[in-house]
């Protein structure tokens, strides 16, 4: 008498990797997974190494689980995996403040934000 487990939210030839609490703001974020939309995994990867953007290492982690994923967990054949969906979704922000002048205070926000990349097998073109 357990609980019923969920359906799968993928199709059969998908995998997922999510991010929480990334320590940047989701339009610095969105940059990056722009990069690598629609792009066979293995170029993303190679987009996301030599990336100028401090958060590229985190996107290149993220889209290495998801290919390890597709990987163990599916048994998809890596060679033919391409992002299908790279999302970006905002989190909690921390509120700070900093002393001015005359008895003020300047507002501080420091975002965080949430990502998930699925990536898809290519169908065989025969």
């Amino acid at each position: 008498m357990g609980k019923r487990s969920t359906p799968r939210r993928l199709n059969d030839n998908e995998a997922m990797a999510f991010l929480k609490s990334v320590p940047t703001s989701p339009q610095k974020l969105n940059l990056v997974a722009q990069l690598i939309r629609g792009r066979d995994a293995q170029q993303a990867r190679a987009d996301l190494a030599f990336s100028r953007k401090r958060v590229a290492g985190d996107v290149l982690k993220l889209l290495d689980s998801a290919i390890a994923n597709a990987e163990n967990n599916h048994q998809l054949d890596v060679d033919r995996l391409y992002v299908a969906e790279a999302t970006v979704g905002k989190t909690f922000a921390l509120r700070r403040f900093r002393a001015r002048a005359r008895g003020r205070v300047g507002k501080i926000t420091k975002p965080f934000s949430n990502m998930t990349i699925v990536v898809r097998e290519r169908e065989e073109t025969a």
